[in-house]
């Protein structure tokens, strides 16, 4: 198998190389290697195939704006699979640089599209988008109960049938890219998945402020940065690890004929959820064996008090559910920051 994975050398996407990698599959990664410590992590991956891992890997340190590169890429490498990772990924940027935040998301998701489609024999695509499709929620009712934030009507989570209402020019640029990979499948026949992704986390996380906040409060915790608290600490997300994402990938591969063209809330579900800081605060205190220090500062544009994947749509078609527990997943993330401390210097 061939698979080619755009933001290659991400977070996702270098655990899904490795994966495949281990699998004895050839992975091509695309990757500008702008975001910090993507040069580490496509490091990581050289070696794996330096010390004898059965898969082959290839890389293109390119743009996905640049559509005629992609289109010479995918002519090259002649993928069967295209996983779709390469984005703009934080809704504070998407704010401070919409146009940017544009082109990267919507144009680029529209040229790795047309590049597939372009293609004498197409691959198939699955499009990694994001619960910020469906926005703030705000007419969801929300109950605090205890420390944490809990939906009054939906125990099982958000489904796919939620209409999409984007709040921020992020989730105006993932949700373009949503619903343009659905309709190629339905207008041009191409085999695309999409997946709306809740929170993943899992070791190799880089996480920063304003993505990947589970793994940025590790990092700041154990390098002892400042941590600031947006709203009141109580928002409740479901986590999902990125084995367990992985896994969905591959369960869509191997359905890709029937499930060609739907979208899937992907998440941690009821069963894997955990406070922002009410929770997990305690938690990093205990493993930590301090007292951490925080300031709270006003809530961020766009953020859900609440977000639960309903992921039943998944375990129907896909045959999927996560296997990893949060406590189980934290504490393996937490071990890889700890071990790994020198990276975060």
């Amino acid at each position: 198998m061939r698979v080619l994975i755009t933001g290659g050398a991400g977070f996702i996407g270098c655990n899904l190389a490795a994966h495949h990698l281990n699998q004895g599959n050839h992975v091509i990664l695309v990757d500008n290697l702008s975001r910090p410590r993507t040069q580490h992590n496509l490091n990581w991956l050289r070696q794996k195939v330096e010390a004898g891992c059965d898969g082959r890997l290839s890389f293109y340190q390119d743009d996905i704006r640049d559509f005629k590169r992609l289109c010479e890429i995918l002519a090259e490498t002649q993928p069967d699979l295209v996983v779709h990772l390469a984005g703009q990924v934080t809704v504070t940027h998407s704010l401070l640089d919409p146009r940017a935040d544009f082109e990267i998301n919507v144009l680029g998701t529209f040229n790795v599209l047309e590049a597939i489609r372009l293609q004498p024999q197409p691959p198939a695509m699955i499009y990694a988008s994001t619960n910020k499709v469906y926005g703030g929620l705000e007419d969801v009712t929300v109950v605090l109960d205890g420390a944490r934030y809990r939906y009054r009507d939906y125990p099982d989570g958000i489904g796919e049938d939620r209409p999409v209402d984007p709040k921020s020019p992020y989730g105006c640029s993932k949700c373009a890219g949503d619903l343009y990979t659905r309709d190629y499948a339905r207008i041009y026949g191409l085999r695309t998945v999409v997946f709306r992704q809740s929170t993943i986390y899992g070791p190799r996380q880089f996480g920063l402020e304003d993505q990947g906040w589970l793994a940025w409060l590790m990092i700041a915790t154990v390098t002892g940065r400042p941590i600031t608290i947006y709203g009141d600490g109580q928002q409740v997300r479901d986590m999902l690890h990125v084995d367990d994402l992985i896994a969905a990938y591959d369960a869509a591969w191997a359905r890709i004929d029937s499930v060609a063209g739907e979208v899937f809330n992907i998440g941690g579900g009821p069963a894997n959820t955990l406070s922002i800081w009410s929770e997990t605060g305690p938690l990093l205190e205990a493993w930590a064996g301090r007292k951490i220090p925080v300031t709270y500062a006003d809530w961020r544009p766009g953020d859900q008090r609440v977000f639960i994947s309903n992921n039943r749509k998944a375990e129907r078609l896909l045959g999927w559910t996560p296997k990893v527990g949060i406590q189980q997943g934290a504490r393996q993330l937490w071990d890889w920051i700890v071990a790994n401390r020198d990276l975060f210097a």
